[in-house]
């Protein structure tokens, strides 16, 4: 007999004591008390091409779902319940978000349509989404299910340094897309969200391997060090400049630092030898804002002025992409770059299509990739910023 709320309070025990890769076996446990045949979870991968279905660190399988043309997929990227009714039974796809940080889908497989709207297997959805994201840390499960080529070292300490790929709060959205997913080394990003300001920031090191990851690393954290002191931009920039500088000398940093006040729209940055970023309104550009304003960071000492802010007021509905040159200089097979007009292009009709941020940087990446015939020569980061508030 169906029992929800039961199936709830076994899932809620996973929560203390149990580690991942004991969640398959539970929620196959748990699906009569959800008048289901069968629960699986399915994660995406690193490069958020499939869903893999999470069997835990003992064993790996190589059936897989594309996220393109599938219901599983369209669940996934949309963040909406796709529900497929077959001869002998109904399959229900729930996507499992964690805030709006896409994890993959929840395959429900039932013997018959449900009575009336499916609220019960939603609470599932989000339940199991945040057993993922709470006890992820403890063991290897998750990784084990995403990865599906060896990671590079170097990638490696980046990926464990990041944020998660997509934020929502206070009417301002942020996602981020890296590639290549196994072997990038020199680009980063990092957000916070304190009070009214959101702070964001993108790195682009030097080289590539395992000298540029700890390079990046030393600059995301003192980044990190620098805005939980409370410091300026100014003296942010100042600070990531003199440890680079002390560090590694003779390398460099190209960044954007740069706050967002989410009460009045006020945008400040410092672009560190770095490209501007792309502004849209309404579906159309805007003209690019004034980069660089200082030199890379660990070169400060050949200027004597102080770094510049530009400051600028976004007006709601705004979009500010940040990329790496890994974007626009990718090239095609005969040599011509990818460019900002295409970027501009891209991200214009990408808005048109009603696409969500995660889903319009998942879309650009694979698409640089396949710009450079399936392999980048560069890493390509972006993070896209939205700023709407109720007008």
């Amino acid at each position: 007999m169906a029992d929800p709320m039961r199936a709830v309070q076994r899932l809620l025990d996973l929560r203390r004591l149990s580690l991942l890769d004991e969640l398959p076996a539970a929620l196959n446990d748990t699906a009569p008390l959800l008048g289901a045949v069968e629960v699986t979870v399915l994660l995406v991968d690193y490069e958020q091409i499939a869903l893999w279905p999470l069997t835990g660190a003992a064993s790996r399988t190589n059936e897989s779902i594309q996220i393109n043309d599938t219901a599983a997929g369209r669940a996934f990227t949309s963040a909406h319940p796709v529900r497929c009714d077959g001869a002998a039974d109904v399959v229900l796809w729930l996507p499992l978000l964690h805030g709006t940080e896409r994890l993959g889908v929840l395959r429900v497989k039932l013997e018959a349509a449900p009575d009336g709207p499916y609220q019960a297997l939603t609470v599932i959805a989000a339940l199991v989404a945040e057993l993922i994201s709470g006890r992820r840390f403890y063991g290897d499960a998750v990784e084990h299910t995403r990865r599906r080529l060896p990671m590079q070292l170097a990638a490696e300490i980046i990926w464990n340094q990041l944020p998660p790929l997509s934020f929502t709060a206070h009417d301002t959205s942020i996602t981020a897309v890296l590639e290549p997913s196994y072997d990038v080394g020199g680009d980063a990003f990092d957000y916070a969200a304190n009070g009214t300001t959101l702070h964001v920031a993108l790195f682009d090191t030097v080289g590539h391997g395992i000298t540029a990851s700890a390079l990046t690393t030393l600059a995301l954290n003192t980044y990190r060090n620098a805005r939980r002191c409370g410091l300026s931009l100014t003296d942010t920039y100042r600070s990531i400049d003199k440890w680079v500088r002390n560090q590694h000398p003779g390398a460099f940093v190209t960044a954007i630092l740069a706050e967002l006040d989410t009460d009045n729209g006020l945008y400040q940055r410092i672009s560190a030898g770095h490209p501007a970023e792309l502004l849209l309104r309404h579906g159309a550009p805007l003209p690019l804002l004034p980069a660089p304003t200082a030199l890379p960071l660990g070169l400060a000492h050949m200027r004597t002025r102080p770094p510049e802010i530009t400051r600028h007021t976004l007006q709601p509905g705004d979009t500010l992409l940040l990329y790496t040159d890994g974007i626009t200089e990718s090239r095609s097979a005969d040599g011509e770059l990818f460019g900002l007009d295409r970027l501009s292009d891209f991200v214009t009709e990408a808005e048109a299509r009603l696409l969500s941020p995660a889903e319009i940087m998942r879309q650009l990446v694979h698409t640089i990739i396949s710009y450079e015939d399936g392999e980048l020569r560069d890493d390509a980061t972006a993070a896209m910023l939205q700023w709407h508030p109720p007008r």
